[in-house]
């Protein structure tokens, strides 16, 4: 999965201000520090939509320290990411990408919708298409690493 760096600091209303080195653009709060992770979720999913939407890069996460403050997308997301990614690598866009797979393009619109839940199968075709191979992992929990 892939999980962004966020900063968490309480504000002056007595809330938890979450920015992200990443995503400049980043700003959410909440009233607890769980709930402001939380609305950090959904925040990320909304600039990552923007970003796709106006076929602007989305950032790799940035390295930082072992005891910073992450937020991890869910895999599906982190998988559509990734597509989106391979994508502008490869200069391909949107209705190449339906052709190659034989598809409408509002299909393709679909499966780099992150609130869409998409086929895993049509998503690694999608990677096949671009010359790419979707690998799968499984770790324990407590795997840093992951």
């Amino acid at each position: 999965m892939i999980s962004y760096r966020v900063h968490l600091k309480p504000d002056d209303n007595g809330t938890f201000l979450v920015t992200s080195p990443d995503f400049p653009e980043l700003t959410t709060f909440g009233e607890t520090r769980e709930e402001a992770l939380a609305h950090a979720l959904g925040a990320f999913e909304e600039a990552i939509e923007a970003r796709i939407s106006d076929r602007e890069e989305i950032p790799a996460p940035s390295k930082g320290k072992a005891k910073d403050i992450r937020v991890a997308l869910p895999v599906q997301a982190s998988v559509k990411v990734l597509l989106y990614r391979s994508m502008l690598e490869s200069g391909i866009r949107k209705a190449e990408l339906a052709r190659r797979m034989s598809i409408h393009k509002q299909e393709v619109d679909r499966i780099l919708d992150l609130n869409h839940a998409t086929n895993l199968a049509k998503i690694e075709h999608a990677f096949e298409v671009l010359g790419k191979k979707l690998l799968i992992d499984v770790r324990d929990a407590d795997d840093k690493a992951a």
